[in-house]
């Protein structure tokens, strides 16, 4: 390992030196198993042959050209985005930190806008936005604030899933002016809140004046068997980030906004050198019609069930496990201890999953996989547990 890169990580000791489909391999040619998909990020797997067309085309045609530019593939996508989510203008970034810190400063332009000297913005704990100031502030998990201080001024924070302590604030706090709230918590542990909590928010935003600002980095793009999470609870945010799985690795990011967030931008309010480049947008462009085309988000849903079913027909009558939850292919396996090491041993083992919130197995599969692989999935996700409580107190 390369001690000029700066110590931000602790990467596994593996390094792949290609994919096929669900498949990654190593410098010794052993495959693993990739249940995590890049954290969420290869929707389509590994070396997918429209992606990759999409991007060698692209590359022996134009890289960038800057937004001082039109760029069709940007306004193609941002056309696709909008018919998809039913919102009217998206802003292009490169990541997803950068996509929601587009949301949180058009937010506060708002605010301003409306004559609120200081906007707030309402936030919930244990969600991750990134890593950015902002977004860092944003994010309700002290482990990564802490050595960042001063945090940036202008958010509350409320309990995720708990809409009385955002009625409290409401009428406590005349500033606010947006919330931002993933559909489903990702690194807080795949929590999902109850049926009603999103068209909750949705309708303190519209009696307060709010933008109901969703997080769908990790939600977003088919993963839990919509094209967007928020739209299982038949509700449409004002403002809504997407990122990783848009994609499919070349990085991206979006600001969707509807009403009137949608108008808030004026040129020179913001702005991206990289950001909605024709690489990235062609690239997008790509994934969503192979999505679209070969039915993965509702097949995303049909995984996730199966998924589901095999977990629970292994896990409802072991003790260590206190949880199975999960929305199509987002699923957590809540532990009754810690077990980080399972990250390692599932390594060793050809698999690749990860741990968060100190207890909860994460599991984040590409969306092309077969029955079959599901099911060897769900079967070495399994051993791998129960061996892991039986030799663990």
């Amino acid at each position: 390992m390369s001690d000029h890169l700066m110590n931000t990580y602790l990467p596994l000791p593996v390094s792949f030196t290609h994919g096929e489909g669900v498949w990654l391999y190593d410098e010794e040619g052993k495959r693993y198993l990739d249940a995590l998909g890049g954290i969420a990020v290869c929707a389509l797997g590994h070396a997918h042959p429209a992606v990759t067309e999409a991007i060698c085309d692209q590359a022996g045609r134009l890289l960038h050209s800057s937004n001082l530019y039109r760029i069709d593939h940007q306004e193609a996508l941002a056309d696709t985005l909008c018919e998809k989510a039913q919102m009217r203008r998206v802003f292009f970034s490169n990541s997803g930190a950068e996509a929601n810190e587009a949301a949180l400063k058009l937010a506060r332009l708002y605010g301003h806008r409306k004559g609120v000297e200081n906007p707030q913005v309402i936030v919930t704990e244990g969600s991750f936005h990134g890593r950015t100031m902002a977004t860092l502030t944003a994010t309700g998990n002290r482990k990564i604030q802490a050595g960042f201080e001063p945090l940036v001024p202008g958010f509350l924070r409320a309990p995720y899933n708990d809409v009385e302590a955002l009625r409290t604030i409401a009428g406590n706090s005349p500033d606010v002016v947006a919330i931002l709230v993933e559909p489903i918590t990702g690194e807080g542990g795949i929590r999902i809140p109850d049926e009603d909590y999103l068209a909750t928010i949705r309708a303190l935003c519209d009696e307060h004046g709010w933008l109901m600002m969703l997080d769908e980095i990790q939600t977003g793009m088919g993963r839990t068997g919509r094209w967007f999470a928020h739209q299982h609870a038949g509700i449409k945010p004002d403002v809504m980030t997407l990122a990783k799985a848009l994609g499919n690795g070349v990085p991206i990011g979006a600001c969707l906004a509807d009403g009137a967030a949608a108008d808030v931008f004026q040129p020179g309010n913001h702005g991206s050198t990289f950001g909605g480049n024709p690489l990235a947008t062609r690239t997008a462009l790509a994934v969503i019609d192979t999505l679209e085309k070969d039915h993965l988000v509702t097949r995303a849903a049909v995984l996730g069930q199966r998924l589901m079913d095999g977990f629970h027909a292994r896990f409802d009558a072991c003790e260590g496990v206190t949880d199975i939850r999960g929305k199509g292919l987002m699923l957590g396996i809540q532990l009754d201890r810690p077990c980080a090491g399972l990250v390692q041993r599932a390594l060793d083992n050809g698999l690749l999953i990860n741990v968060t919130a100190d207890s909860v197995v994460r599991l984040l599969p590409p969306l092309i996989l077969s029955d079959e692989q599901a099911d060897t999935l769900c079967d070495q996700v399994c051993e791998l547990i129960e061996t892991f409580l039986d030799e663990t107190p």
